[in-house]
């Protein structure tokens, strides 16, 4: 496939671009000012700032702040002559706009606009301010937007906790680019009904808008535009606040025009109302409802006469020997501690105060229908959903190589698995996703078997920890149509922040749930598949589920705290299932209590509430940050030869065989062809490469994965990273992660790779020859990864269906005599004489994460050579020293004869096809 070059500039996205011409304003505005009068180099300067004003003032009109008016007095500066102050005043910008600060203490906003008419954004009591935009939709003259500039900053009070500016877009077309643009925009007024195209997109703006240019509603009235603006704010920024000015009779709006929208205001209506409307829409996203009754409470003067000695932090600050652990922490954390439920807090276990509001303010921020709180960690979180749903002989589908929390849940619902398998990547010692022909070619087997009324649930990872993203639409769309009413487990640890983002959002549980309900119900879908099953040849199987008989039941478990801002093992179990209150809930709140601590961490649930409070503010210029700095760092090693040297950025190609990529997308960077745009991919391909999780091959340094983590990352330069494998390590950026921290990454990478080049100077021949071995094994001599064997007869839930008895395999081994370890090197004996070796525990080595032996599996010669072939130190169920436990013969035998006798007096109830 040809390579086509898409963006000209060397830019991922706006916010590159924009850093960049400021910075390259400043630095020409600073010559300009050094230059002499009328000297060549002068002209040459001024030719540059004006070109450098021109670029920006196409991106800045879509910004408050500087913004084009800003621009606008630049340009007068710079005509005048004044380019001392012109560079005093650019340089004051760029040092605002890139540290930030002027959201946290906006000190000269609309000065220039205002002078003396107002204070500055401070007031004269020094409040400190939070800063925000408000985008205005409507036709408009330049004096018309001035005055409504002027207006709205004369409505600011001095005292209040919030400032913010004014955006104008006088289009449909310039408001979508707006909001795609801008994150400091919190709030949307539409006023009225603007025209549909933009007056004029520069060039600079066009490669980031593709998303608004393949969007056409030009056809339609432009009285209609203002209410689909609104449900496009719904769809991709639904955390804004979105208010509609209109001359419409309420008796003549439509209902979805009134849902899309907070409030529906009257041209009648000042002004004042608009101004006070915004800014009670941010305060009541800004209350965190938990966090501030814990604040409170820890400020009460209480007496202590039950648990926890720790509360008010007396046992600590008093004692002599371990103060220091209260000085470390500070007194807040420990007058915040307490096991009391009352006097202002609440019971997890059964909310009915701040923590109830809590997770119904997170329910609504993440899309569910309902939002469960988890302090001991996603491990817990899908133990509770799997317990919940599923009961004893129910079929779960399950992708094999899940963590490891999913199995045990499987042991303790006693669910019946069928495992799914995974393409390999063996190159890297890991696996990707699971094809969708995978899952509804067993899915059709147990249909034709008579199971299909078992099977309850698919659960898979979305995404991986290597960043694989399934087509969430696409598998449900297609399970449902053989599984009308299927339970989706979506374990989304790894990808709590993709909400936050449309591009990762579209390919998440909670969104694709609301947006397949929606779509289920309309009139729309229904005429369609009517048609759609008249057409179909005959003994073709539907890829479109029926909507007479279709249930969208979702869940979605989330690791708050791996991509977010949370305390360690803060979760969320999110929930969008139209048969909840009816089928599901009583289970749920059982399982929720089985598996819940009557003690949580209060701390732990504050950071829960106001990490959402975080997302529902910054979720979306954060989430585009982390990509952001997460293309930064894949070009930078790829476009520097003393990196690319030892290390090489895999791409989408190097995971996801190209049977999955439809668009044919390979990469998301070419040295030489610059971005790819990837919003394509994510719409259409089977599976896409989360571009945060960053996987380096290392095999040309000839180190190893785990001891290039702990030998080179980790004890030189204190990296800390999770996931290795023989030949590579793995890199994430995320809402934390700061341009220096990714320099600094850089910075190692490089004196890493100068080390490694001092080394192989002063290597002997003999040496150079032992080096050569170690790159070519790492390379060259990959281990074959394993499929998932199969149940031993004696624990399949029925003979040659797929499915398997784990809980009963699981506690088979509480009794010592029913199993017996064999070392690996003579398993491979034992099974050239025919011996079938059944694992009778979880077999689980670090890296890769996931069991390759379950109990009742049979041990396969794959199995055993690749675990003879890992050269990792952890292997959880498995005993060097001993050797890998399987079952006794003689309780196989046993075992199998009772299995027998129990199929024989079920006979009848199931009748295989």
């Amino acid at each position: 496939m040809t390579k086509k070059k898409q963006i000209s500039a060397p830019y991922y996205n706006i916010g590159q671009l924009r850093v960049d011409f400021w910075t390259g304003l400043k630095n020409e505005t600073t010559e300009l000012a050094r230059c002499n009068n009328g000297s060549a180099n002068q002209k040459s300067h001024i030719k540059e700032v004006k070109e450098y004003l021109r670029k920006l003032e196409s991106v800045e009109s879509f910004f408050a702040f500087p913004g084009f008016h800003r621009m606008k007095s630049f340009s007068q500066q710079l005509e005048d002559g004044r380019y001392g102050e012109l560079a005093r005043n650019v340089a004051e910008d760029v040092k605002q706009l890139v540290s930030d600060s002027y959201r946290g203490n906006p000190r000269f906003l609309e000065e220039d606009l205002l002078n003396e008419q107002t204070q500055h954004a401070t007031g004269n009591q020094g409040v400190s301010k939070t800063y925000f935009e408000v985008l205005f939709v409507e036709e408009m003259t330049e004096q018309e937007e001035l005055d409504l500039r002027v207006d709205m900053a004369q409505l600011r009070n001095p005292n209040d906790q919030f400032t913010y500016g004014v955006v104008v877009k006088r289009s449909f077309q310039d408001a979508l680019i707006a909001l795609l643009f801008n994150f400091n925009i919190q709030a949307v007024v539409v006023r009225y009904a603007p025209s549909y195209y933009s007056k004029g997109i520069e060039p600079e703006v066009k490669p980031y808008i593709e998303y608004v240019k393949k969007l056409d509603f030009s056809s339609r009235p432009e009285y209609e535009l203002g209410p689909i603006l609104g449900r496009l704010i719904r769809q991709f920024r639904p955390e804004l606040d979105a208010y509609y000015v209109t001359d419409t009779s309420l008796g003549n709006l439509k209902d979805k025009t009134i849902s899309a929208f907070n409030r529906i205001f009257y041209r009648k209506e000042d002004l004042q109302e608009i101004h006070l409307t915004i800014m009670r829409g941010i305060e009541e996203r800004y209350e965190a409802p938990f966090f501030s009754a814990l604040k409170k409470y820890s400020q009460k003067p209480t007496g202590v006469f039950h648990a926890m000695p720790i509360s008010r932090g007396n046992s600590v600050f008093k004692s002599r020997w371990i103060k220091d652990f209260g000085d470390f922490y500070g007194r807040n954390m420990f007058l915040a501690e307490t096991s009391a439920t009352t006097g202002g807090l609440d019971s997890l276990l059964q909310p009915t105060g701040p923590l109830k509001k809590a997770q119904e303010m997170a329910s609504d921020a993440y899309g569910s229908k309902r939002t469960f709180f988890v302090t001991n960690g996603t491990s817990t979180a899908n133990k509770i959903v799997m317990q919940a749903l599923v009961k004893p002989g129910d079929v779960v589908m399950i992708d094999r190589d899940c963590h490891k929390s999913h199995h045990y849940g499987l042991v303790l619902s006693g669910a019946f698995p069928v495992y799914l398998d995974s393409y390999p990547i063996e190159e890297y010692s890991m696996y990707g996703a699971v094809p969708l022909e995978e899952i509804k070619e067993k899915l059709l087997k147990l249909k034709a078997a008579g199971r299909l009324d078992k099977v309850k649930m698919l659960l898979l990872t979305n995404c991986t920890f290597d960043g694989l993203v399934y087509n969430v639409q696409r598998v449900m769309e297609q399970v449902l149509a053989i599984k009308p009413d299927m339970i989706f487990l979506w374990d989304e640890a790894w990808f709590a922040f993709a909400g936050f983002s449309y591009l990762y959002k579209q390919r998440t549980g909670m969104f694709v749930a609301r947006n397949l309900y929606r779509k289920y119900n309309s009139d729309k879908y229904k005429r369609f598949y009517k048609q759609y099953i008249k057409d179909l040849p005959e003994g073709e199987c539907s890829l479109y589920p029926d909507p007479d008989k279709v249930k969208i039941r979702v869940y979605s478990t989330q690791s708050t705290h791996k991509t977010l801002s949370s305390f360690r093992q803060g979760s969320m179990i999110h929930i969008w299932d139209e048969d909840f209150k009816r089928k599901s809930e009583s289970t749920f709140l059982e399982a929720y209590m089985t598996h819940t601590s009557t003690s949580p961490n209060y701390q732990m649930l504050a950071s829960l509430d106001i990490g959402r409070r975080q997302v529902q503010f910054e979720g979306f210029e954060l989430v585009e940050k982390s990509l952001e700095l997460a293309m930064v760092l894949r070009a930078k090693i790829n476009d520097t030869p003393e990196l690319h040297k030892y290390f090489e950025v895999l791409t989408i190609q190097d995971f996801i065989p190209e049977k999955h990529r439809e668009t044919g997308i390979k990469e998301y960077y070419d040295k030489e062809l610059g971005w790819s745009r990837i919003e394509e991919a994510w719409e259409k391909d089977e599976f896409i490469l989360d571009p945060t999780k960053i996987t380096l091959n290392i095999g040309k340094t000839g180190v190893d994965g785990d001891t290039f983590k702990n030998k080179y990352l980790m004890d030189k330069f204190n990296i800390q990273i999770n996931k290795t494998s023989r030949n590579t390590v793995l890199f994430m950026t995320n809402i934390g992660t700061t341009r220096g921290s990714v320099t600094y990454l850089v910075n190692s990478l490089l004196k890493i790779a100068a080390a490694l080049d001092e080394d192989i100077k002063a290597l002997s021949g003999a040496e150079v020859k032992i080096r050569d071995a170690r790159i070519h094994s790492l390379t060259c001599e990959v281990p074959p990864l394993p499929d998932f064997s199969h149940f031993h007869e004696s624990f399949q839930a029925v003979p040659g269906v797929p499915g398997g008895n784990l809980r009963e395999a699981y506690f088979l081994v509480y009794n010592e005599e029913n199993y017996e370890y064999i070392p690996l090197d003579e398993c491979l004996e034992a099974m050239a004489l025919n011996q079938v070796l059944v694992a009778s525990s979880f077999v689980i080595p670090y890296p890769p994460g996931f069991p390759v032996l379950v109990p009742g599996q049979v041990v396969s010669v794959e199995i055993i050579k690749f675990l003879l072939a890992l050269d990792v130190s952890e292997i959880h169920g498995y005993r060097a020293d001993l050797g890998l436990r399987v079952f006794k013969q003689s309780v196989l035998d046993r075992h199998k004869t009772t299995t027998s006798i129990g199929m024989k007096q079920t006979k009848g109830t199931y009748k295989p096809k």
